[in-house]
């Protein structure tokens, strides 16, 4: 497949071109439709896979992109969900670009996140260019792979806007989700934070209390009178229990959802909220075990969510969009030099190569904003959020609304890494080296969601 590249100019005229061209389709008789879609984004075996690079060599579960096409009086809007780890810079535009182009709508009213399991792909056709550009080069997906599933996703989105349906109701429930997110960043002395990962087996760190998380997993359904069509679901937590190993899987989140949806015969979609800081450490030592009960522990609250929806009737969508700039660090950890040496040295693994120049690509595209989108449904607001933010913005989010049913996703556009409030810089662990965002980040994220939600 021929390498498409998507810079800041070439992508800007694409853009209004895609403006001008598309006519979105307006349910004009005063229904509501919506149709659901999936798709499997497995890569081929023996494709470099985060976390390890290694080759594909077993796939556990083929990964999926699943979402709805709602239209309205409004036109159509798209939520897509991915299993895979990260969309990041000029990739994740192309996702967006073709879903909108296949949808007949526009990009503005498409949201698009990964799941972001650590056993699937990170996507930065950016990065992978760079890297082409440099002697022996490390081992790592080509941008082909990237970018036929956006085709194939958009294949299915296409389809889908030929068989709409309608609904006139729309659900919302929650459930508490027991014994399976923690926040990793764990005291320990002197204003210093240990790392309580996705498994442990410290006992002092597991002893630890969960910290800071959101226990609730949230749930929308779409229906047409007592019939449901399709449910989102919302939790926050780094959805794996192990990771490292040449294996693709959609990991115990994916199980969840679908068991539910196998049993339920209802599209069951699910997108992960601010989980920067939190995975399931404390409840996973990474044994089989241990990922059995976290996956039925998730289980039965997706499915006691389900039974707890309440329906009121359905209204337009109405999309917001609020424009981020964040700047980009140079420090003793992340600069500009020193990822361009970092990412020619044949010396380091191919991921510390590609992470280096993936922050390289943040680097080249950091002045052309990342848009943070909200979907209103009447009183249910569903906020989309771009790179891994840590669970304090979550629930920010749901304190700007607190009359309405407010369900966060983030890991849209995934170019800045970690989004981390200041205090994070100071308290050091892992989540502050691996951000690409000077401090001054918290501010300006907070006062982007706040101009998004509220103006």
């Amino acid at each position: 497949m021929k390498n498409i590249s998507v810079n800041r100019r070439a992508f800007m005229g694409t853009l209004a071109a895609g403006l001008c061209a598309i006519n979105s389709t307006r349910a004009e008789d005063g229904t509501r439709n919506i149709a659901t879609f999936v798709c499997d984004v497995t890569p081929p075996v023996g494709t470099p896979i985060y976390s390890s690079l290694k080759p594909l060599e077993v796939v556990e579960h083929s990964l999926l992109a699943k979402g709805i096409i709602l239209e309205d009086a409004g036109g159509r809007s798209v939520l897509c969900a991915i299993d895979w780890c990260e969309l990041c810079n000029g990739v994740y535009d192309l996702y967006r670009q073709r879903i909108a182009e296949a949808a007949g709508t526009t990009m503005d009213r498409v949201a698009v996140q990964t799941v972001h399991q650590h056993t699937a792909p990170m996507a930065d056709s950016d990065a992978v260019r760079l890297l082409e550009g440099v002697e022996q080069p490390p081992l790592v997906p080509s941008i082909a792979s990237f970018e036929e599933p956006a085709a194939a996703i958009a294949a299915a989105v296409r389809e889908a806007a030929g068989r709409l349906q309608p609904y006139d109701r729309i659900g919302t429930s929650q459930a508490r989700v027991e014994r399976v997110a923690s926040n990793r960043r764990v005291p320990i002395s002197d204003g210093k934070v240990g790392f309580r990962a996705s498994s442990c087996r410290e006992p002092e760190l597991i002893a630890k209390p969960e910290g800071l998380i959101d226990p609730f997993l949230k749930t929308v359904t779409f229906a047409l009178g007592e019939t449901p069509i399709a449910r989102l679901h919302y939790y926050a937590t780094h959805p794996q229990s192990f990771y490292g190993d040449p294996r693709a899987s959609y990991d115990f989140v994916g199980m969840a959802r679908e068991r539910l949806e196998k049993e339920e015969g209802v599209a069951q979609i699910y997108f992960t909220g601010c989980s920067g800081d939190i995975a399931c450490g404390k409840y996973n030592d990474a044994s089989k075990e241990a990922r059995q009960g976290l996956y039925e522990r998730l289980y039965a609250a997706m499915n006691a969510s389900a039974a707890a929806t309440k329906y009121a009737p359905a209204e337009d969508a109405a999309w917001r969009s609020a424009p981020l700039r964040l700047a980009v660090r140079d420090d003793a950890q992340y600069s500009v030099q020193g990822s361009d040496g970092a990412m020619r040295d044949s010396a380091k693994t191919p991921l510390e190569r590609l992470c280096a120049a993936m922050f390289l690509a943040w680097a080249q595209r950091v002045e052309r904003p990342i848009d943070l989108t909200m979907l209103r449904l009447g009183n249910i607001a569903l906020v989309h959020l771009p790179g891994e933010p840590m669970i304090e913005f979550q629930r920010y989010a749901q304190e700007l609304l607190p009359e309405a049913f407010v369900a966060v996703a983030g890991y849209g556009d995934c170019g800045p890494a970690y989004i981390c409030p200041d205090r994070v810089y100071q308290e050091g662990g892992y989540e502050a080296t691996a951000s690409h965002s000077a401090p001054g980040a918290e501010t300006l994220f907070r006062d982007t969601i706040k101009t998004l939600m509220t103006t």
